[in-house]
């Protein structure tokens, strides 16, 4: 089979598109035929040698994809050839045949989309359970959204939106800005301006209720956005290390900080499914949708790593096996 690979940690050049050996399913895996691969920064920072791989090179990128499954193990069941399935994190995607453990096998139903699966699982759940489980988002919250152009922070202004929430983004751009205003947010400031004031001024000087930090650097500035009581929920480091938090400020302002992380959720197939279910549902029901996709053949992989990296996408990028 065809599959992206590289055999030394470096920039989108070290990519190659190569024959390798077809995955050996056992048991309790189910073989996979790609349909659609979706492309995540976790594949750059692992392209770098800045996150652990595994084993030996070649490496295989990728965890996230949908397709038709090819071949079943002795153990399963409830899965058949034919199916349609999606996942969220399952190693080596980046190919044209995957072995993916029943545990993570995630069905798609019929009116979703190939390309709409593998876009929104990674990035739809890591939404979801921001909204569910890290904070709550309830009637009249008013929630900012750091990097709110981006794959998490557009389906985040949504759920905060069905949720009954007041979403206000912040972008690195005004054409950032216009992409996050489509996904519904009711304001929208840019980090070359005085943010915090911005924020401050749409709320009559309380600061939001929530702000949801995924860039790290800006984790001191999120507090001062931040009503007393209010929560901080750091769940990413895009921009850099945060600096750190004195629990005496805490205490004085009676704030909370707290961190997610999608696989400390994803727990048990019932979880995956179960939260899928209901992101899926929302889909069909119009209130979560689906940016425009960038597509890319996986033989293309250096491309597509070059325009992730330029920071020009504000949608979802995909390759295509």
């Amino acid at each position: 089979m065809k599959a992206l690979v590289f055999n030394t940690f470096g920039g989108p050049e070290v990519l190659e598109y190569t024959e390798i050996a077809t995955p050996v399913i056992g048991p309790g895996e189910i073989l996979v035929r790609m349909k659609v691969i979706g492309l995540n920064f976790a594949d750059i920072y692992r392209r770098k040698g800045n996150y652990h791989l595994a084993g030996n090179p070649p490496y295989i990128l990728g965890y996230e994809g949908a397709g038709v499954v090819e071949k079943t193990g002795v153990n399963i069941q409830g899965i058949n050839v034919g199916d349609r399935i999606a996942f969220a994190d399952v190693p080596y995607a980046n190919a044209e045949l995957v072995a993916v453990p029943f545990e993570k096998a995630i069905p798609i139903p019929e009116t979703i989309s190939f390309a709409d699966a593998a876009s929104v699982l990674l990035q739809g759940l890591t939404a979801h359970y921001l909204t569910r489980d890290s904070y709550a988002v309830k009637l009249n919250d008013v929630v900012l959204v750091h990097a709110a152009a981006g794959g998490v922070g557009q389906l985040l202004v949504q759920m905060v939106n069905l949720l009954g929430g007041k979403a206000i983004g912040l972008t690195s751009s005004k054409e950032k800005a216009a992409a996050a205003k489509r996904a519904g947010a009711a304001n929208v400031f840019l980090y070359t301006d005085d943010w915090k004031r911005q924020v401050l001024e749409e709320t009559n000087g309380k600061g939001a209720d929530v702000v949801y930090e995924s860039v790290g650097s800006t984790l001191q500035d999120s507090f001062a956005a931040t009503r007393v009581g209010g929560t901080v929920v750091f769940y990413g480091m895009a921009g850099g290390d945060p600096a750190p938090v004195d629990p005496r400020m805490l205490m004085d302002t009676s704030k909370t900080l707290t961190g997610g992380d999608l696989w400390n959720v994803l727990t048990s197939r019932e979880e995956r499914v179960a939260r899928s279910n209901e992101l899926f549902r929302w889909m069909e029901e119009g209130k979560v949708k689906v940016s425009e996709q960038a597509k890319f053949a996986l033989r293309d992989g250096q491309k597509a790593h070059q325009y992730l990296e330029s920071r020009k996408s504000t949608g979802k990028i995909l390759l295509i096996p």
